[in-house]
């Protein structure tokens, strides 16, 4: 399999006829076997039945999996990379919102050697206020911490080398940060612009609260990426620095006692001092035990702390 379109979806039966049309427009003019995994995330309206109907009319390109209730996007994204075949993911939502004639240009992106297309929807269709400014603002704090610089972290329309799929699991609203996951292999990336359409049925199923799940799943995505391997430089570095306060804070309370009288025990700079000095001790001893967790994830599954990207001559596995 050369291709799979993995698709949510989530109370869309009117938007649905509308996607398979595009989608068969554009992957019958490409020579490439494709495949595409439509994940139905617990919708309460018809969409599993048209769903049903199509894939009975063609089951050699519709594959559908069913939800036994409302999971959320992440989720159903993960189900549809889970039993997709194809060597390139592309990911796109079922609203028509997304454009699946821009589905080639994003492939031939993927021909010049990138691992990762992201979409950026340059000219967006949504509404100002509830939608588009809290994306900017959400899209430039993910660049600032992560060091991954996209203009749009949360368009679906994506496309993949399957192998920077590998190695992750997507939970909360996670797929918006997948980019920061394959960077983080050292995937190739690029942004691309491509086509947004106004919503023409249904509603859209997210609002202003959506950006606080999104900087709360930042600061694990940040930690996961950056710390996961060596979590004590976050525990260490946290601890080293409360105990170098309370030093300081010690060595203020003595200059103080020699040089002006003032006595120490009275002082509540005392008890703050001992407090930071059992913090930072306690983070130390954190981060030592997270370095015992790593070290037996990594050698419980024989994980690599290393990711390939191709190999010359070598044929078999190391353990052949």
């Amino acid at each position: 399999m050369n291709l799979s379109l993995v698709i949510p979806v989530y109370n869309e039966q009117e938007n649905l006829p509308l996607l398979f049309e595009a989608v068969y427009k554009t992957m019958n003019t490409m020579q490439k076997s494709w495949e595409v995994i439509l994940v139905d995330d617990g919708s309460r309206d018809e969409s599993l039945s048209v769903l049903k109907e199509y894939a009975q009319k063609d089951p050699g390109h519709i594959r559908v999996v069913s939800f036994r209730r409302n999971f959320g996007q992440t989720a159903a994204i993960a189900a549809g990379l889970d039993y997709s075949q194809g060597e390139i993911i592309v990911l796109l939502d079922a609203d028509m919102q997304n454009d699946p004639a821009d589905i080639p240009m994003m492939l031939a992106r993927l021909d010049e050697g990138y691992d990762l297309v992201s979409g950026w929807r340059k000219d967006r269709k949504d509404n100002a206020v509830t939608r588009n400014f809290p994306s900017m603002l959400a899209n430039r704090l993910i660049s600032q911490v992560t060091g991954v610089h996209l203009h749009d972290y949360g368009c679906t329309l994506k496309a993949y080398r399957r192998d920077v799929l590998e190695g992750f699991r997507l939970y909360g609203e996670m797929h918006r940060f997948i980019p920061v996951y394959a960077n983080s292999v050292g995937a190739n990336i690029t942004e691309v612009a491509v086509r947004h359409h106004p919503r023409q049925f249904g509603k859209t199923k997210y609002g202003l609260e959506r950006t606080v799940k999104v900087i709360l799943d930042l600061f694990t995505v940040k930690f996961l990426v950056s710390y996961s391997s060596k979590p004590i430089y976050l525990f260490g570095g946290a601890g080293s620095f409360l105990m170098a306060v309370s030093a300081l804070i010690m060595l203020y309370l003595f200059i103080r006692r020699i040089f002006f009288d003032v006595a120490i025990a009275t002082s509540p700079l005392l008890q703050m001092s001992a407090m930071f000095f059992i913090m930072g001790f306690q983070s130390i001893l954190m981060g030592l035990i997270a370095e015992q967790l790593v070290r037996t994830y990594h050698e419980s599954q024989h994980k690599p702390t290393y990711t390939i990207r191709t190999k010359i001559n070598l044929d078999k596995g190391i353990d052949d």
